[in-house]
Formats: structure tokens, sequence, C-alpha cells
């Protein structure tokens, strides 16, 4: 085909396109016309309609015009002289509103005036010869509350002033203000200085009527500040001139004194003051009176040190070597045949000559009891701080919510006297504490006794009661005690924070490090040679293991006993022993309860985890050295002669047999039950009636681990040389021996022998169970419940035991 022919093709094609598009375009466009059309005519068919409304309308317009005039001509004629009389009633009626309102105001200025001039008149009368110092201050206050731009107001100037009063009101009142204030001020110091309370009380009122209120606190709080002084220095007085500030607690009570003698002062006179100067005034007393409580506790605390010799005791303390704990965690000494005599040199060398000197410069009598009185000061001071956080705050609304409210307040908290004690109380305590802490254990473990009647045979009864410990585990814990709960007395969070933490150093650094060394050292049960047990040696070591335990319950007593106990009230005692409040209460500012509470978790748990750690060490060597070498000789002799490939009639002749443990008896079941009972008891018993119950589970737990693993192998073993009777002997043998170990510990210790009893178990299966039990549903728990602890491969080995197996069992 040509070019030529190509291109009319195409646009032939072209021509058809556009043909299409055009009818298209056409039929869209005469549908819109139709459309149109069809509007227009409704628009059409509408118009007279239309036209009829809109003339409705004009008439209605015309109507409307007629009657808007016809409106206006009423009111010009009608209501314009109504509103004209209406306006002028309104402009009269505020007139007289306006004028009335000034009389009124004209009277109460008159009366005002009058009030003032008659109290003017009253108070000077009453300056006179009457001298009712009441009446002329009740007058002042009358006159007080007066607006003071019609005191100093022309008409008050001129007509309160009389031939007897010629000055202007103002005037005469501020003079006669200054008048009864030096006034009263001279009654009030008479009245301090005679000691006359109702006297002083009177003229106390009188300040605030005059306008001088901050005049009255300042002369009342110098008032209590002087008395005080005066009551301190009397009490401090009463002791220094004779022997009882040698005594204890004197200047603790000293101390005690000035902050009830406050206490009382607050007590007694916070409500006069709110009444007569409002509330909220009584900050001002309190400032004064913190001042001076500064001052005279400062005294007694310096006075206190000095004759304490505060100092030179924490010199000791600090210098102090400990001798006997350096020593014990040297390396031990090379051991000496015999041993000394009391008071030997080798005695005397082995605790040094420092230690006697160290312990003759140090009573520690003395330093208990100096301790406890620093306690007891610091009480006292937590005790005031609360006292005056609740009226510096408010009383809260329920004590339930005391430690939510109460904060400690500056005026205390940044005081003098709160300096001094964390200078001179705090700071030594915490020393102190730790030293009488780490000294008594020192002397726990110098003065340890361990019980003398115990022994590993059986034969002998022991006179002593359980739980077997040293000497030096109850001394110990009771200074621990103690010192808990002489730190937790102070309500001061940072001695908690000290002492705490510090009774955690010394329990695991001290007390368990000396058992740690003797157990290493002096009482390490080494396996036995040649048959022989070292019986003391065991016994030390076992003894040593109780120590720790026990000390754990003690440690967890002294704990819960604070942490848990609800909250009560109670007051602290001068031993500083305390138990019937709870933390709560005694620290009722900010989170310091709650950080007591982590102090105290804190020191259980870290000491109860060294402490358990150390156990699970010990019981390990007594089940290594002391259990684990008679184990398998043990369940040797327990099958000693046992022939598992047995007939019917040695079976019957089997469970017919009565056990008899005075003989060996005859019969297989019957001689390994006796044998394995007479060897675990003659291993077990001796050490249970020693070891305190937990120490013993630990000990049989280990025990009966490895026993399980020695019997497991054991039946192993029996690879081939089982028959399917031996196999229901075996199986026996094993339940009854697993009975025995158990007898009197954990039932859960029974899943120990869980693999031992499942081999026998498998072995002793019907066809149809094995069959049941190889399907891959029970490839982990079988269908009647049981938890495998045998893999598969394992329970084909286990069937594989047994040879021979008869088909019908």
């Amino acid at each position: 085909m040509t070019d030529k022919g190509v291109g009319c093709q195409i646009g032939f094609r072209i021509a058809i396109e556009w043909s299409a598009e055009i009818q298209a375009t056409m039929t869209e466009l005469s549908q819109e016309e139709a459309s149109v059309t069809a509007r227009l005519d409704v628009l059409m068919a509408s118009q007279h309609a239309v036209k009829h409304n809109l003339s409705r309308l004009d008439i209605l317009r015309a109507n409307l015009g007629t009657q808007a005039v016809s409106t206006r001509s009423i009111s010009k004629a009608s209501l314009a002289q109504a509103a004209a009389t209406a306006k002028r009633l309104s402009t009269a009626v505020t007139q007289l509103d306006l004028e009335q309102a000034r009389v009124e105001d004209t009277l109460d200025v008159v009366e005002q005036v009058a009030e003032l001039k008659a109290c003017v008149l009253g108070v000077t009368g009453s300056m006179g010869a009457a001298q009712d110092w009441e009446a002329a201050a009740g007058y002042m206050h009358r006159a007080y509350r007066i607006p003071s731009h019609i005191v100093n107001g022309s008409f008050a100037e001129e007509i309160v002033p009389t031939a007897e009063v010629p000055d202007p009101p103002y005037v005469t009142l501020a003079q006669t203000a200054e008048s009864l204030c030096v006034l009263f001020i001279r009654e009030f110091e008479q009245a301090a200085k005679e000691s006359n309370g109702c006297r002083v009380t009177r003229f106390f009122k009188l300040f605030p009527l005059i306008g001088k209120s901050d005049v009255g606190l300042d002369v009342y709080g110098r008032y209590a500040c002087q008395d005080v002084a005066a009551r301190a220095r009397s009490n401090l007085n009463a002791g220094t001139a004779g022997s009882q500030s040698t005594e204890g607690f004197f200047y603790a009570k000293a101390l005690t004194k000035v902050f009830e003698h406050v206490a009382q002062i607050v007590e007694h006179h916070g409500g006069l003051v709110a009444l007569h100067y409002g509330q909220g005034r009584m900050v001002r007393i309190l400032e004064r009176l913190q001042m001076e409580v500064d001052v005279q506790g400062g005294i007694i605390i310096d006075t206190w040190s000095d004759e304490r010799s505060l100092e030179r005791k924490l010199t000791d303390v600090k210098s102090y070597a400990f001798t006997f704990l350096v020593q014990s965690f040297l390396a031990a000494p090379p051991a000496r045949t015999g041993t000394p005599r009391a008071g030997s040199p080798t005695r005397r060398d082995a605790t040094g000559d420092n230690t006697a000197q160290s312990e003759q410069s140090i009573d520690m009598k003395i330093l208990d009891a100096l301790l406890s009185e620093m306690t007891v000061m610091i009480a006292r001071w937590s005790l005031y701080c609360r006292f005056m956080a609740l009226k510096l705050k408010g009383e809260p609304s329920s004590r339930g919510s005391e430690a939510e409210v109460l904060s400690s307040p500056p005026l205390v908290k940044d005081s003098g006297l709160a300096s001094k004690i964390a200078d001179r109380l705090v700071t030594p305590i915490n020393t102190m504490t730790t030293f009488l802490l780490r000294r008594s254990v020192e002397r726990a473990f110098q003065l340890d006794e361990h019980p003398s009647d115990l022994s590993l045979n059986l034969s002998r009864s022991l006179l002593s009661n359980p739980p077997y410990i040293s000497s030096a585990v109850d001394d110990a814990m009771y200074i621990v005690n103690q010192v808990v709960e002489r730190s937790l007395a102070t309500s001061q969070r940072p001695v908690i924070s000290s002492v705490v933490p510090s009774v955690a150093r010394v329990l695991d650094s001290d007390f368990i490090g000396v058992i740690q060394r003797k157990m290493r050292d002096e009482s390490y049960p080494k396996s036995a040679v040649q048959g022989a047990r070292p019986e003391n040696t065991i016994i030390t070591f076992l003894v040593l293991i109780n120590n720790l335990d026990v000390a754990i319950d003690y440690v967890t007593r002294i704990v819960r006993s604070w942490v848990d106990i609800s909250p009560t009230t109670g007051a602290i005692r001068e031993n500083a022993s305390v138990p019937s409040r709870s933390l709560d209460s005694l620290l009722p500012f900010g989170d310091d309860a709650s950080h007591a509470k982590s102090a105290l978790n804190s020191l259980q748990q870290r000491f109860e985890a060294k402490a358990s750690e150390l156990i699970n060490d010990a019981i390990c060597v007594v089940f290594k050295n002391i259990v684990k070498p008679q184990l398998r000789p043990l369940l040797s002799d327990a099958f000693r002669d046992i022939d598992h490939q047995i007939n019917e009639a040695d079976l019957d002749k089997a469970n017919g047999y009565i056990i008899n443990e005075e003989t060996d008896g005859e019969g297989a079941e019957a001689a390994i039950q006796y044998r394995f009972r007479r060897g675990w008891e003659g291993l077990t018993e001796p050490i249970k009636r020693i070891l305190t119950n937990h120490n013993f589970e630990r000990l049989l737990s280990n025990t009966i681990f490895y026993i399980a693993d020695v019997l497991e192998k054991r039946i192993w073993s029996y690879f081939g040389r089982i028959n399917d009777l031996g196999a229901v002997r075996l199986e026996r043998n094993v339940a009854s021996l697993v009975n025995l170990i158990i007898h009197g510990g954990r039932y859960g210790l029974r899943d120990a022998f869980m693999r031992c009893t499942q081999i026998c178990l498998v072995m002793n299966m019907e066809e149809d169970e094995w069959d049941e039990s190889r399907t891959p549903a029970s490839a982990e728990v079988e269908n009647d419940g049981i938890e495998w602890k045998l893999d598969h491969e394992e329970r084909t080995r286990a069937r594989a035991i047994m040879q021979n197996r008869t088909k019908n069992k």
C-alpha cells in the first residue's frame, strides 16, 4: 500500500471519531435545552399568582401608612404631657434621696464625733483620780474604731476640745496612748517582779486595746524569756552545787525542764494571745522564746560536755585498736601442744597489752550510761521540735495525717541550739554507738562459751535446751537491739541514717567475720581418717552454723518489731526503750519514717544475705566432709547380697516378713530397710539433734539430691541383671528407702527421687501402658497426669533394663 492510501485511511478514521464526538455533544445540548425550556414553562405558569400577591401587598401598605399617621397624632396629643410629669417626679425623688443620704452621713459624723468626745473625756477621767485602767483602755479601744478621717477632721477639732482637754482629739489620743503604754509597761514589770500572775495577765490584755499589740508581745516575750532563764539557772545550779550532776540523766532532765517550761508557757498563754491579740500573733513570742532556749540549752549542753569529758572520751573511742577483732582476721598462729593455763604469758600475748590498757581507759558502763543520757536529750529535743511545728503550723486534722502535714519549722531547724545538738550530741552519739556495738561484739566473742554437754553419741542425753548456740549470739544481738532501739528513740533522721548502716557493717564485718574465721581456722571439720571422727570439731562447727541461723532470726525479729508495728502513741522512757511507738509516730517529719523503714529493711536483707551465704557454704562443708563419704557405703551395705532375679516363692517370703530392728533378720526387703535405717539414722540423727531445723533442712536437701543421684546410678547398674519379679522388689525397696529418707522432712523433698521412681515405674509397666506412653501426645505428660522427669530415650533405656520380660505379667 502506498503512502497516499495510508494517509487517506488515517484521515477517514479521524473523521469517524470526530463525527461520533459531535453527535454525543449534540445529544447533551438537546437534553439541556429541554430542561431549561421546562423550567421556563413552570415560571410562566406561576406569573399570575405572583402578580396577585404584589397587588395585595400594595393595598396593605396603604392601610399601614394611615394607621401610622393616626398613632403619631395620639402620641403628641396624650402621652407627651405624661412623660414630662414622670421626668419631673423622677428628678425630685433622686434629689430627695441625695438629701436624705447627706443627712444620714451628717448624723453619723455627729454621732461618731459625739462618741469620740465621750471617749476622750472618758479616758481622761479614768486616768485621773479613778485610775481605772481597764476603763481607760476600753475608751481608747472605742476611739480607735472611729474612722481616722473623722478623728483628724476639722469638725471634730472644733467640737471635741473642752476646757479640761483643749488639744485636738488625735493629739489627745496619741498622748494618752503613749502615757498608758508607759504605765502598763511599768505595772507589768512590777507584777512580773512580784510573780503576780493575775496582774501580769491583767495588764497584758490591755496593750492591744490601746493599739500597742507589738509592745505588749515584746514585753510578754521578755518576761517569758526571763522566767525561762531563771528556771533553767535554778535547775542547773541546784545540781552543780551538789553531787547530782554526776548522777545519770541530770543534764537530760535539766534540758527537758527547759523544753517543758516553754511548752507550758505556750499552752497556757497561747489561747490568751489568740483571744486578745489575734490568730498567728503567738509567733512573735515563740521567736523570743526560741532565742532564750538556744542560750539556756547551749549552756546545759556545754556544761554537760565538760562534766562528762566528752572530748576525751571521743578521743579514746577513736583511738581504740580492736586488737582481738584484728587478730581474729589474721592468719591463725602455729598450733601449740597443750592448753596454756589461765593468766599464762601465752594467753596474755594472744590479746596483747594494748587491749588491757584500752579496756582500762574506756569503761563500757560509763559509756553506755553516757549514750543513754545523750539519747534522752536528743529525744526530748525531737519532741520539742514536733511541739513547735504543731504550734507554728496548727493542729493537724487527725493524728493519722500528722506525718503528711508536719515539716520541720525554720525557727527550730535553723536555731543555734539545733546546730549545737548536731555538733555536741548527734555526731558523738553516732561515733560512740558504733564503737559500743563493735566493742560489745568483740567482748562477746572474747567471753564466748559453747554448750558443754553436746555430743554426737545418741546414747548421751543433752541437758541444754535448743537451739544450741554459743553465748556470743545472745550477747551481741542484745546490744544490736539496744543500739537500734536507741537510734530510733532519738527520732532524728541523721542518727538513724548513721547508726543503722553502721550496725549492718559491724554485723557483716565483725560478727559474721569472726564466725567465718572460727569456721575456717579453728573448727573446720576434715574428712574422717581411719574411721575416726573429730567429734569436738564437728560439734563446734555445727554450733557456729546455728549461731548464724539464730542471728538471722534475731535480726529479723528486731527489724519486724519496728517496721510492722501499727501506729500507736506512748511516752519515751529514759532508758530509750519505746516498743509501743511506731516509726510513723516517732518520725513525723516528711519522709523520715519511710527512710527509717528502708534503712531497717536494708539492714535485715544485707545481714540475711551474707549470713545465709556463709550458712550454705558451711552446710556444703558438713555434707562434703561428714555426710557424703558415708552415703555410698551406706547404700552399698543396704543392698548387700540382694538378688533381683528371684522367683515367686522368694517374693512371697519377702512380702510376709515383718521387720525386726533388733536383728538383721531374714528376707531381702526387710534386710534392706533395716540396714539402711540403721545407717541413715546413725548418720543423720546426731547432726539433726544439734542443728536448728532450718540448717538441718538445708543439709537434708543437699544430702537427698546426692543420695538420689547415687540411688539412680545403682538402679541403672542393674541393667540385664533383673527379672520381672526383681523389678517389683526393686520398686518396693526404692519406695521404702525414699520414705525413710524424707521421714520428718518436707514432703517436697520427695521430688528429688522422681527419676528413680519413674525408672522403676517404666520397668514395671504393662505392655499396653508402655505402648501408650510412647505416643507423641504422651511425650512430656502422661494421660493420667504423670509429669515425666525422664526424656524419651531415658524411658526407653529404663524399659530395657529388665531382660526376658514376661509377656503376661
